[in-house]
């Protein structure tokens, strides 16, 4: 995490009020009161306009910071016996509105995401704007019985994603939110997916499975993760995860056993 902090790019506190300024404007809000939030998030900084909308604003550092990610995350790919399949955004309105239309997808497949509002650029910035959840948690901070409850609802939704041809590309814990649902009901809520090639989805697929068994088994164990995940993914698909394990342990926002998790896989694939 200390790594992520040295890259976090910082915005001017009178930019980011240009930008609450200018949602407040286009909702039809005659003032704007933002909070940022201390989010660990160093591809934007997030803030909370009038306590109704998710702002995202992306400067130029950003995309820069999130091109020298993708060039890492591509090496890994390499490492792992495929050819890399991030793709980066040149602009920051392009990674505004990445999001934005991944977040529609995800909703157009039933899948629970903040609600899209719109993506636009504001002097040089691209900005998100997306439903605000007041209350959340993120998957890490549940109980391993909660957690354990979540794990076939994540991979069955992960699922819906991949056979649609989507994949997320960032799944980690901090990015499966628990929140009220529309029936006030407890649910998952996937943010801040990624960009990857359309063309190389089921690398995408088995990356994004085994970013899932890498958040999960640390919570709820390798047994308990794999055997979640193999109600909705073949032996194939599980054997091709194990194949992204080594890779994703080296990721800093990820800590688990990937031997103990790999060994689950070989045993339920036997």
């Amino acid at each position: 995490m200390a790594f992520r902090r040295l890259l976090k790019a910082t915005v001017p506190d009178s930019a980011l009020e240009a930008v609450a300024e200018e949602v407040a404007t286009r909702y039809g809000e005659s003032s704007a009161e933002y909070e940022s939030l201390d989010a660990d998030n160093w591809l934007s900084v997030p803030l909370v306009v009038n306590e109704q909308w998710f702002v995202k604003v992306i400067a130029d550092q950003h995309t820069l910071l999130h091109g020298l990610l993708t060039t890492g995350r591509n090496l890994g790919a390499f490492s792992s016996g495929t050819e890399g399949f991030f793709e980066r955004f040149s602009t920051p309105y392009e990674m505004a509105e990445h999001e934005l239309e991944s977040t529609s997808r995800m909703h157009e497949l039933g899948i629970n995401a903040p609600v899209p509002i719109e993506a636009f650029e504001h002097d040089g910035f691209g900005v998100l704007v997306l439903e605000y959840l007041p209350s959340f948690r993120t998957l890490d901070e549940l109980p391993p019985e909660e957690a354990e409850s979540f794990a076939p609802e994540l991979f069955e939704n992960l699922s819906r994603m991949h056979e649609a041809g989507l994949a997320h590309g960032d799944l980690r814990e901090e990015n499966v939110l628990v929140a009220p649902d529309e029936d006030g009901e407890e649910a998952l809520y996937f943010i801040d997916a990624t960009r990857v090639r359309a063309e190389a989805i089921e690398d995408a697929t088995a990356y994004d499975l085994a970013c899932a068994l890498a958040s999960l088994a640390p919570h709820i164990g390798a047994t308990v993760a794999v055997e979640a995940a193999s109600e909705f993914y073949s032996a194939e698909q599980l054997l091709a995860a194990r194949e992204f394990l080594d890779f994703v342990k080296m990721r800093p926002d990820h800590d688990f056993d990937g031997a103990l998790v790999k060994g689950e896989i070989e045993k339920l694939a036997a």
